[in-house]
C-alpha cells in the first residue's frame, strides 16, 4: 500500500507541473507580444501588462532607450572603483549578506547584486556558474541598470519607483536581458531614509522563481539594520572626537557633521551666530537635517548658488583611523550678523511654509494611513471635511492639503468660525460695502473668501457655523459666487475649501443643527486625524520633536527625561491630544532647573491619571533629534556625561522581556499578541527580528 501511495505521489509530481508550465510559458507570450505592439507603436493602451511595467516602458520610450539592445552599458574600471570607495559603508554592510549569499544560491542559476543609489553594480555573489553567464548582458561590476541605461529591469525599476519590484523574463524593454528574470530591493540610509543602494537578485527565467522578491527584501532590510550599527558607531566616534576638540574652541560656536554632511550636533551659540548670518536661509537645525554649505562633501544636491558660502577658516576634519570622516565647523563669536528685522528665529507649527505632510511628526500606522489618504486627496479639486478631537493636529493637515494642491500658489487662510459673534460671522465670511450696518468701516471690507481667492480657506470650528447662514455657504460653494452683505454685485472667486470639526456633522444634521445638504457637500471626502492614545509609539517622537523646537524658541537648552518621566508620558491617555502634550514639554522646557525632568516635575493630572508615584534614579534620555534606526542613536551635548547608550539598552531590554510575556501570554498567537500590544502584525514580525525572539512551537500566526 504505500509503495502505491509512493507510485501516486510520483505521478503527480510529474504531473502537476505541466499546467503552470503552460500557464507560464503562455503568459510570457502574451506579454511578448504586448511589448512588441509598445515598441512598435501600433497599441498603447489596456495593454495585458502589470501598471509598473507599462509605466516603466513608456519612461523608457522617453528615454529614447534601445529596445534591442542585448546587454547594459558598463562604466571604466578607475570609475567603479571610486564608486566603490565612495560607497564603502554600503559595501561593508551588505558584506556579510553576499558572503551568506555566494553559499545560499549556489547551485540555484541565481546571483545576488548590490548597486548604488543609481543602479550602478558594486558587488555580485552566488551561483558560480551564471555569475560568468551574467556578465554577457553586463550584470557584473560595472554594469549601468538605470533604467535610462538598460530599461526596464529590477533594479532600475525598482529605484525608479522606489519600492521593491520584481521583473520576469518578457517584462524587460530591452531585447537581449529578456532571458533574465530579476527582484530588487531599495536600500535605505538609516537617518534620512534616503535610497543609498539596492540589493538585486537576478536568474535566469527557467529557474527563476518570484519568491526571490520576498528574499530581495528581507536582505535588503538585513543591510539595512548593518548600515544602521555602523552609522550610530560612526557618530558615536564623531562625537566623541567633536568633544574633544570643543577644549581647543571655547567661547565659539561648534557645529559636527557626519562624512555626508548631516548634523550630529549644534552647540546654542552655533545656532544662534548661523541664524544671525544666514537667516531663513538656513533650515532647521535638527539631528540628521544635512546641511547645504559649500565645500564640504555629502550635502544635499543643487548649484553652488543654493549652498551656505561658509568661510573656509570656519572649517576642521574630523579624523577617525587617519581618514577624514566628518567635518567640525568652528563659527567665532565675530561672525554674528544682523539678523532681518521681525523674522522668527523659529519657525511655529503652524507656519505658513510647514504646508508638506513631511512636517506631520510621527510614524505610526494611524497616523500614516491617514497621511497617506491626504496626499491622495490633496491634489483632487473638491473640499474636504477634517474630523477630529480638538488638539489633534488638524490644522497642520489642512496646510498640507493646501501645499500639496493645486491651490499652493495662492493664499492660505484660516479662520475660526467659533471665534467671532454670530453677528459678525457673515461680515467676516463674505465682506460688506459702505453702511451696510451701524458700526460697518467707512471703505466697507473684503471678506475671507475674497482674500483666499485662488488658494485655500480653511474653516475651523464649521458646526459652529449658524443654521441661517449656512445657505449662503452652500451657494458660494456651488456657485463660486458670492455677494458682499449689504452689496448686490455679483463676486466670483476660486477657493479651495477646507472644513474641520472636533464634533460628529452625522449627529448634528440629525438634530437637526447643521443643513444636511451642506454636510454632504462638505464631506465629498473626509480626512479623520486619529487622537494621540491611538498613535502608537509617536509620543517619545513628539517630545524631542517639540523638546528641541521650543528649547531653541525661548533660548534655552533642551531637557533631558528620565525613563521613568518617559515611560508616564506614553501611558497617559492624553484627552488634549498633541496640543497638551507640546504644553507639557513646554512647561518642561520653561521650568526645568536642573535640566532634568523626572516624574515630580510632571503635571499633576499627569501623574495622579497615572496613578504613578515618583521613581527616579533611571539613566537619562536624551532629546533633540529623529531617532536613527538603531539602539542608542541619541545625540549627545560636548560636555555632558554619555548616557544615552545604556538608557536605550534599559529601554530594548524592556520592549524584548515585554514582547515575550505578551506572545507567551496569547499562547504563540501574534495576531492576539500584536493586538494586545498595540501594533501591527508586521511591525511585531519586525521587532521579534529585531529582538532575536523565537515564536513558540504552539503559536499560531
Amino acid at each position: 500500500m504505500l509503495a502505491n501511495e509512493q507510485a501516486g505521489a510520483g505521478r503527480l509530481a510529474v504531473a502537476s507541473p505541466a499546467p503552470a508550465l503552460h500557464a507560464l510559458v503562455d503568459g510570457e507570450t502574451v506579454t511578448m507580444k504586448a511589448w512588441e505592439d509598445f515598441v512598435s507603436g501600433s497599441r498603447r493602451d489596456n495593454l495585458p501588462v502589470r501598471d509598473v511595467v507599462i509605466r516603466s516602458w513608456a519612461r523608457c520610450q522617453s528615454f529614447l532607450v534601445d529596445a534591442r539592445a542585448d546587454a547594459a552599458p558598463v562604466i571604466g574600471r578607475d570609475h567603479i572603483e571610486a564608486l566603490r570607495r565612495d560607497n564603502r559603508d554600503l559595501l561593508q554592510a551588505a558584506a556579510t549578506t553576499l558572503a551568506e549569499a555566494a553559499d545560499l544560491l549556489s547551485g540555484t542559476r541565481t546571483v545576488m547584486l548590490i548597486t548604488d543609489a543609481n543602479g550602478v553594480v558594486l558587488e555580485a555573489a552566488g551561483d558560480r556558474a551564471t555569475l560568468s553567464v551574467a556578465r554577457d548582458i553586463s550584470l557584473a561590476c560595472g554594469g549601468q541598470w538605470g533604467e535610462t541605461f538598460a530599461g526596464t529591469n529590477g533594479i532600475g525599476t525598482a529605484l525608479a519607483s522606489k519600492q521593491p519590484v520584481l521583473v520576469q523574463a518578457a517584462e524587460h524593454y530591452c531585447a537581449g536581458i529578456k532571458g533574465w528574470s530579476c527582484a530588487g530591493a531599495p536600500i535605505h540610509d538609516p537617518v534620512d531614509g534616503s535610497v543609498v543602494g539596492l540589493l538585486d537578485i537576478s536568474g535566469l527565467k527557467q529557474s527563476f522563481t518570484g519568491q526571490a522578491l520576498a528574499l530581495a527584501v528581507v536582505a535588503a532590510r538585513q543591510v539595512e539594520w548593518n548600515l544602521a550599527r555602523q552609522t550610530e558607531a560612526e557618530h558615536v566616534r564623531l562625537l566623541e572626537a567633536c568633544l574633544e576638540d570643543s577644549q581647543k574652541y571655547a567661547g565659539e560656536g561648534l557645529i559636527a557633521l557626519d562624512a555626508r554632511g548631516r548634523l550630529l550636533y549644534a552647540s546654542r551659540k552655533a545656532a544662534h551666530l548661523l541664524k544671525a548670518s544666514f537667516g531663513s536661509d538656513l533650515p532647521q537645525l535638527n539631528r540628521g537635517t544635512r546641511l547645504p554649505i559649500a565645500g564640504i562633501a555629502g550635502g544635499p544636491g543643487g548649484g553652488a548658488g543654493d549652498r551656505l558660502p561658509v568661510p573656509a577658516d570656519w572649517v576642521r576634519p574630523l579624523i577617525l583611523d587617519g581618514e577624514r570622516r566628518g567635518t567640525l565647523l568652528v563659527i567665532p563669536a565675530a561672525a554674528s550678523g544682523r539678523p532681518s528685522a521681525g523674522r522668527r528665529a523659529v519657525p511655529d507649527e503652524s507656519d505658513h511654509s510647514r504646508s508638506r505632510f513631511a512636517d506631520i511628526v510621527g510614524d505610526s500606522d494611524s497616523l500614516r494611513m491617514v497621511i497617506g489618504q491626504g496626499e491622495r486627496l490633496a491634489p483632487l479639486p473638491v473640499p474636504i471635511l477634517i474630523e477630529g478631537e480638538t488638539g489633534v493636529g488638524k490644522e497642520l493637515f489642512a496646510r498640507a492639503l493646501h501645499g500639496h494642491s493645486a491651490a499652493a500658489v495662492g493664499p492660505f487662510v484660516p479662520f475660526n468660525c467659533g471665534a467671532v459673534s454670530r453677528e459678525m460671522l457673515g461680515s467676516e465670511l463674505f465682506g460688506y460695502v459702505r453702511g451696510a450696518f451701524t458700526g460697518a468701516a467707512a471703505e466697507g471690507r473684503i471678506g475671507r473668501f475674497e482674500l483666499a481667492d485662488g488658494g485655500t480657506l480653511c474653516l475651523d470650528e464649521i458646526g459652529e457655523l449658524p443654521l441661517d447662514l449656512q445657505p449662503y455657504l452652500l451657494r458660494v460653494l456651488e456657485e463660486g459666487v458670492l455677494y458682499r452683505i449689504g452689496d448686490n454685485v455679483p463676486r466670483r472667486v476660486s477657493v479651495r475649501l477646507l472644513a474641520m470639526t472636533n464634533r460628529n456633522l452625522r449627529q448634528e444634521v440629525a438634530a437637526g443643527r447643521f443643513r444636511r445638504d451642506l454636510y454632504h457637500r462638505l464631506a465629498v471626502t473626509a480626512l479623520r486625524v486619529p487622537p494621540l492614545r491611538d498613535r502608537h509609539g509617536d509620543v517619545p517622537r513628539l517630545i524631542s520633536h517639540f523638546n528641541g523646537l521650543l528649547a531653541q524658541r525661548h533660548g534655552r537648552a533642551p531637557v533631558r527625561f528620565t525613563a521613568a518621566a518617559l515611560d508616564l508620558l506614553q501611558r497617559y491617555d492624553w484627552p488634549g491630544n498633541v496640543r497638551e502634550l507640546r504644553n507639557a514639554v513646554e512647561r518642561a522646557v520653561l521650568l526645568s532647573t536642573s535640566g532634568s525632568i523626572g516624574i515630580d516635575d510632571l503635571p499633576d493630572e499627569l501623574r495622579d491619571a497615572c496613578g504613578c508615584v515618583a521613581a527616579d534614579g533611571w539613566p537619562l534620555l536624551g532629546s533633540p533629534a529623529p531617532p536613527i534606526v538603531a539602539p542608542g542613536a541619541i545625540a549627545s551635548t560636548p560636555g555632558a556625561a554619555p548616557t544615552a547608550a545604556p538608557t536605550a539598552m534599559a529601554l530594548t531590554e524592556t520592549e524584548q522581556r515585554t514582547i515575550k510575556d505578551v506572545i507567551a501570554a496569547t499562547g504563540g498567537n501574534l495576531s492576539d499578541a500584536a493586538t494586545v500590544l498595540g501594533i501591527s502584525r508586521s511591525t511585531l514580525y519586525r521587532k521579534m527580528s529585531q529582538h532575536g525572539i523565537q515564536r513558540i512551537s504552539a503559536g499560531k500566526a
